[in-house]
């Protein structure tokens, strides 16, 4: 499983040199798959998708010198959100006209603009918990982590889990409060590291 890129404040101020190739592909590796999925989700092709996510990444490069850590300014992802969000709407309003000039909707079924920033919100923290499981599921053993994914994930009782694993209900109970405990540890990591 590949190791959690770098997602500390230090990497989104290495950005501004653009020389910096390695920046530029951990900052790539964290966020265009997290973009893709996001505007997928929104109800645009694939093909459209990759394009967005190209001009948001595009945008990102021109104005991350803009962006400053500051407390009391927006934090990254918002600010990322928000040129995701602009794009789209960009790009909705594109589609708009030519439906209106070429008689037809042409609309696929995609979320209403307001609702974007709550969605990016949604899926940042689906993103975070992905690394995170990827991460942990790395340091428990492979029943331990399949205890704790059936039960808590899968909603599969416990009782049926332990006889399927051939372990004891309490230590269905037990690795499944491991796994959870150190996914709140590597959330709260994360978290606090917070330029997602």
């Amino acid at each position: 499983m590949p190791r959690v890129p770098d997602t500390r404040a230090s990497l989104i101020l290495r950005l501004p040199t653009k020389t910096d190739a390695q920046a530029w592909r951990e900052f790539v590796s964290i966020y265009e798959p997290f973009l893709h999925r996001f505007i997928r989700r929104q109800g645009m092709q694939d093909a459209d998708a990759r394009e967005l996510v190209q001009d948001v990444l595009l945008s990102v490069v021109q104005a991350v010198g803009q962006w400053q850590t500051d407390a009391t300014r927006a934090k990254f992802r918002t600010w990322l959100f928000r040129i995701a969000r602009n794009r789209m709407i960009d790009v909705l309003s594109n589609w708009q006209r030519q439906a209106v000039r070429g008689g037809g909707s042409g609309l696929h079924q995609i979320a209403q603009p307001e609702s974007l920033v709550e969605q990016a919100h949604l899926a940042h923290r689906r993103e975070l918990f992905r690394w995170a499981s990827t991460r942990v599921r790395e340091q428990v053993q492979p029943a331990t982590w399949l205890a704790f994914w059936r039960t808590s994930v899968e909603q599969v009782p416990v009782h049926d889990v332990a006889k399927e694993l051939g372990i004891t209900t309490g230590a269905v109970y037990i690795a499944r409060s491991r796994v959870a405990a150190r996914l709140k540890e590597e959330l709260k990591t994360l978290e606090a590291d917070d330029v997602l």
